[in-house]
């Protein structure tokens, strides 16, 4: 029962390199967003809000004692 010959610094660097790519890989997902995905962003919630404040009722009391 012969088995493949290994070099396990190889191995190891290899390994290495797969865990990393996987840890860019969520970082990417997590954090990885264009500048324009962000301005895009930015400016939806900026018109919703504007519009939501549009929709408000100005509830103050009159002034006329």
């Amino acid at each position: 029962m012969t088995g493949d010959v290994v070099n396990l610094r190889q191995f190891r660097k290899q390994k290495d390199r797969q865990d990393k790519d996987r840890q860019a890989e969520q970082n990417r997902l997590q954090h990885g967003r264009t500048k324009a995905e962000k301005n895009l962003t930015k400016a939806l919630n900026e018109k919703a809000e504007k519009q939501l404040d549009q929709g408000k009722l100005d509830r103050t009391p009159p002034d006329g004692d």
